[in-house]
This record gives structure tokens, sequence and C-alpha cells, in this order.
């Protein structure tokens, strides 16, 4: 579209579309990105580990019908649409409608990553996982319907200091829809209306620095209400967060699109694994907020890493390759009060571009889960780790509390309480962590979540920390333990 008919809608629509929080239950509050993870799978893990454990919600990777890239099936074919069938990888529309229902019924909502910033490049006899055929080089998808004439011009995108190239050229030569078009608004909104009578609870959306504003806006104030057949309440709005990815010196700025959803808050993540991968004093992080270039926290999707970023974000970022202090900052992002928080649960690559594993008919292989609660079968399950999950329940015990009693030892020891119902302390030195530090707890023995777990016994597998009368407790985090955090919260009182 026209930068002046971007302005001119965006002056129509005002701010009607206003950012939404996610509808997640009330004892809950993280999301878990399952990548390229089946709905069967998706299934079973809402029944037996998510919903026990006080997961809020998945990201799934995309469901719609992509591209089939022979042989070596990557994981961005998913990113390359052929139609909004629902049938992937992951599995088809009736596999998807039975896990939605069973992960809602489990406490767990679903958001779908949906892309519809573009379809896919130029790729000889292209065939999408559904069967369906496309003319990508014509600009021709015949299952949805588009032709060439949905489409911007091909142009190629030379600077992203040029708003108009982004967002109206091609991404590394991915064909460009012009959202501008009431039919091509039509085809995505009848998609994400589709999603939610079939009972999601929002979406992550795909590249949307690469579309205009106004066009986005509108498509979102069309989405209709969530499904209360499927338990949500009447006139709740879906989720929406976006990807934007402004890390600071484009012609684009993610606060261009904060006014009608919240947004993938990459300089969080960058933040975060500089301060735990040693780039930064942890004792900064008394003021870890918008000071930093951090999204206000009701627009901000906080995350440590995900598919994306774990594979070209550079040293910066942090990611299950260096374990240790992935969890700790795992941890902190968990403890701190600040956005709508997804974990990363990965699986193994040795190359960028690698795709999922995979049986030898190169369907999507079982994810193996081992008595331990990891996983095996080249599947990482962060988010089964205990460091993580335990966390989990820490963010779940403090919620709707805030930051007290921060302390730091001038360096790269700190602490801090969350309000009276928690308490967290990290050691990021080369030397032992031992020091009596404010709980803010009431007097009693609290299980540390990060070493081990309450037992149903009453008693802890890991650490116990002694809290005295005055809230006090001896805080002990070695140089070389196996993690570099510590956590209690009124939940794990033994």
């Amino acid at each position: 579209m026209s930068l002046l008919g971007g302005l001119l809608v965006w002056v129509a629509l005002g701010t009607c579309a206003a950012v939404v929080q996610p509808p997640l239950l009330p004892d809950r509050s993280a999301i878990v990105q399952l990548f390229e993870w089946t709905f069967k799978e998706i299934e079973e893990e809402c029944k037996n580990f998510l919903g026990p454990y006080g997961f809020a919600g998945v990201q799934t990777s995309p469901i719609n019908e992509y591209i089939v890239i022979n042989p070596s099936r990557p994981w961005y074919e998913r990113y390359q649409p052929i139609s909004y069938k629902i049938i992937s990888r992951s599995g088809n529309e009736d596999e998807f409608k039975k896990m939605v229902e069973t992960c809602n019924k489990v406490g767990v909502r679903i958001f779908v990553d949906v892309v519809f910033n573009h379809m896919s490049g130029d790729a000889p006899n292209a065939r999408g996982t559904g069967g369906s055929p496309a003319d990508p080089k014509n600009k021709y998808y015949p299952a949805v319907p588009y032709n060439k004439s949905h489409f911007h011009s091909t142009c190629s995108i030379e600077s992203y200091q040029n708003a108009h190239e982004v967002r109206n050229c091609e991404l590394v030569g991915l064909r460009d829809l012009d959202q501008s078009q009431f039919y091509v608004r039509e085809k995505i909104i009848e998609y994400l209306n589709h999603l939610i009578d079939l009972g999601v609870g929002g979406f992550r959306v795909d590249a949307v620095k690469h579309m205009w504003p106004a066009d986005v806006q509108y498509i979102y104030s069309k989405v209709k209400s969530l499904s209360t057949v499927h338990g949500f309440k009447a006139g709740t709005k879906p989720y929406i967060y976006q990807e934007v990815i402004d890390l600071g010196g484009e012609g684009i700025k993610a606060t261009e699109y904060t006014d009608f959803g919240s947004v993938v808050d990459f300089v969080y993540s960058r933040e975060v694994g500089k301060a735990f991968g040693g780039r930064n004093q942890l004792k900064w992080l008394r003021s870890y907020g918008t000071s930093w270039g951090i999204l206000p926290s009701e627009k901000s999707l906080a995350f440590i890493d995900n598919h994306d970023n774990q594979r070209d974000g550079g040293e910066d970022i942090l990611s299950y390759k260096r374990p240790r202090e992935y969890k700790m900052a795992n941890a902190f992002m968990l403890s701190w009060p600040h956005g709508t928080k997804r974990i990363m649960s990965s699986y193994d690559f040795t190359e960028r571009d690698q795709g999922p594993p995979h049986n030898k008919d190169n369907s999507i292989a079982p994810v193996i889960r081992k008595p331990d609660m990891s996983c095996g079968g080249g599947w990482i399950c962060e988010h089964r780790w205990r460091q993580i999950y335990n966390m989990v329940g820490f963010n779940n015990a403090v919620k709707g509390t805030v930051v007290k009693n921060f302390w730091d030892n001038g360096n790269n020891q700190i602490a801090y309480c969350r309000g009276n119902k928690g308490f967290i302390a990290f050691n990021g030195e080369n030397s032992n962590m031992d020091v009596l530090l404010q709980t803010c707890l009431p007097a009693g023995t609290y299980c540390d979540v990060i070493s081990g777990s309450r037992q149903g016994n009453g008693r802890c597998s890991g650490k116990s920390i002694i809290v005295d009368s005055s809230g006090m407790g001896k805080i002990n985090i070695p140089r070389d333990g196996e993690d570099g955090v510590l956590a209690i919260h009124l939940n794990v009182r033994v």
C-alpha cells in the first residue's frame, strides 16, 4: 500500500484495537514454545506435564499448509505458506482440534504462530504439505486462491532504513502479499477466525515489521472474540503478540505496533543474555525495565531465546547450548515482574537450517520422555528441566507482587524478594556466595526449587533453606555448583 493510504487508514481506525492481555487462567502466567512438536505430542504434554506443572499456554509452530523443501526439510519451510489449510508435519485439522480441546480442559491455552506477510518463495513444481500445487514464480497459489494481483510488485529489500522497501518488497524472496487489499485481508481474517472457532487463545504473528501498521491493525480489529464454547469469557479478545525485530538502528520501530498488540521483545532477550552471559554486571539488573530500552511490561512478550535468535542472535543470546547461564537467565525472567513470559523448548541442532528429529519417511519423530522427566530422541525440552519448570511454579506463586529488598555485592551476586511470597538469589561470579540475606518470608524451612523439589512426605529433594523469625536466611551458592541460582517461595515451605 502507499504511505499516504496507510496514514489515512491509520487515522480512520484510531486505536480501536487496544493491547489485550493473554486470556490465561488466573493462577498461571508462562507460555512455552513447543517448536516443531506434533499436535498429538502437544496434546499428551498438556495432559501429563504442562497442566499439572502450572504452565499457562503453548505456542505452536505454524500449522497451515506450507511448501515441502526436499530432501532436507529445513525448519524454515514452515514459514513459507502454500495455503491456509490446517495440514502440516504436525498433523491435520482433526488432530489440531482435538489437541486444542484437550489443552483447554487442563487450563493450557493454545497460541498459533501465524504467517500472513507472505507466501512461499520460488521453487519448481512446488507442493504443499497437504499436496496443494503452487506456482510461486508467477505468484499463483490456487489453494487459497491468490494470484499475481494480490501481491506487491517484485523487489528486494536493499536497506532496512527504508520502511517502504521493508514493507513492500520481498523478505528473502518470499512472495509479499498486499494486505491493503480487501480480498487479501478477508482471506487472512477468515483463517484467524477459523482458528478461534477451534478454540485457540491468540496468535504469534510472524514478520510484522514487513507489513504496514494500519493493515495489520485493520486485520486484528476484524478478528472475532474468543470462543465461549472452549471456556473463554464472552467478549474476550485474542492475545496477539507480534514479531517486530527492533534492536535499534533501523527505519522501523517496535513502538509503531504497540497500540494494537503486544510485541516480541528482542531487546529483552539480548539484555538478559548479556547480563547472564558475562557481558554486563548483574548488579545493574536492579533497574531492569524500560530504561534499558525494553518495551513496557503490558506490551512485552519477554523471552530468553526463540527458534530464530538461538541460531542467528550471536554471542549475546543464551540457549540450551550454555545450560548453566541459560537456566539462570530463565530464572531471572520467571522471577522478575515484566511482560508475558515465554519459554523455549528446542530440539538439538548442529547446523542452522536443520529440521526437527524425524523418521525415515520424514515424519516428525516422537518426543522421548525419560523417567527423570527430561527428553531424548534429539528433543531438548528445556521446559522439562527442573530448574525451569519449578521456576514456572515460582512465577505463579509470586504473581501480583513487586520486587523488594534488592541486594548486590557490588558485582555479580544479586538477590531480591517478590513481595512476601518469594525470594531468589544469583551467583554470577567465580567465587562462592555465602551470605545472610533478608528473604521477606515467614519463618520456616523451605525447599530450594532449583536444586530439587518439595516432596509429598514434606521433605526437600534438594537444598533446604531455614528462614528465621526476622526473615533472614543463610544463602549458599558455590561457584562450581551445577546451578548459579537458588529460589524459594511460600508454596514450598515444609
